[in-house]
């Protein structure tokens, strides 16, 4: 990874980064703020206050947000005034189970929307539950813009980041329990079917955004952990029995800084990494005019770098 900048937020965990039309880097922290940050870091804004957790920031057409908030569900933020407006809550019906983590989401040109659901039985604060356990309870929803919600994509390991192609023929998802891209198909011949984009990732995919140099990047929230590796397969019983240890225990996210870029098609384009002093744990990714921007679950910072020039072109999937 190249040499990387670091922007104080003001706050602790920015998971997830967005830039707005102006240019600005739009962030959630764990207290309920969303942030807004100047491009050279030396002013913070306070957009609203979530009252809840907000994870996924994502800007609609008409400069609104569309966060994801852990606590409270699918929300719809106004940066002009700082109103919260509830579009799916935490523990309302959606699509046939209730929301219980919601994560990330992504936006489609007509305002539909694609949201994670990570885990139909494990709350944000206990993530690495879901992990262990390995049930694979997460859902990927459709909102449409008649409001009424859907399931497209269920049984998933830790639904997590949310993207759409950019003709908007496939929608992807992160299973971060299951080190893969999972990949929907929307419009075309094989529309309504799913298939692996990217298998056997070496980390945890956490958030993936579609960078404006047609590749999508997925952030690796850590590498993947040779004790989760071996458990995955053996009997409820003995994973659950790691989660039951004291948290001192349980596995801990690597000190590191990583990110890969992938090609609609699956091609790795760039896989890039290292440590880097008051960073690490990747949860957010995003890339827009020769920069990268990062957010992490943890710390008070966002990130931002120039990438090298890629290895691969990116082609039509």
């Amino acid at each position: 990874m190249p040499a990387v900048r670091l922007l104080d937020v003001i706050g602790t965990g920015p998971e997830d980064v967005v830039l707005d039309a102006e240019g600005r880097v739009l962030t959630g922290v764990e207290d309920g703020r969303v942030l807004r940050l100047s491009p050279e870091g030396d002013r913070v804004e306070v957009v609203a206050d979530t009252g809840g957790r907000p994870l996924g920031v994502e800007v609609d057409r008409d400069g609104t947000l569309v966060v994801s908030d852990a606590h409270r569900g699918l929300l719809r933020v106004d940066p002009a005034d700082g109103a919260v407006t509830t579009l799916v809550a935490t523990g309302d019906d959606a699509g046939g189970a209730p929301l219980t983590l919601c994560d990330n989401a992504t936006v489609g040109a007509d305002g539909t929307i694609f949201f994670s659901d990570s885990s139909g039985r494990f709350a944000l604060e206990h993530w690495q539950a879901d992990l262990l356990e390995h049930s694979g309870t997460g859902r990927l929803l459709r909102r449409d813009p008649d409001g009424s919600v859907e399931p497209v994509l269920t049984g998933l390991h830790f639904a997590n980041g949310v993207a759409l192609a950019e003709d908007e023929s496939f929608v992807v998802v992160a299973e971060t329990g299951a080190y893969r891209l999972t990949r929907l198909w929307l419009t075309g011949p094989a529309a309504g079917t799913t298939g692996v984009l990217v298998d056997n990732l070496p980390g945890f995919p956490d958030n993936v955004a579609l960078g404006d140099d047609g590749l999508l990047w997925v952030a690796l929230a850590s590498p993947r952990n040779a004790l989760i590796d071996r458990l995955a397969p053996r009997h409820p019983v003995l994973r659950r029995a790691l989660w039951a240890l004291p948290p001192a225990l349980h596995p801990a996210p690597a000190n590191t800084a990583w990110v890969q870029a992938y090609t609609p098609r699956g091609e790795l384009v760039h896989d890039l990494q290292s440590t880097v002093e008051g960073f690490s744990a990747v949860t957010g990714v995003r890339v827009r005019d020769g920069a990268v921007w990062l957010g992490s679950l943890y710390g008070g910072h966002v990130a931002t770098f120039a990438p090298p020039p890629a290895r691969n072109t990116a082609g039509p999937a």
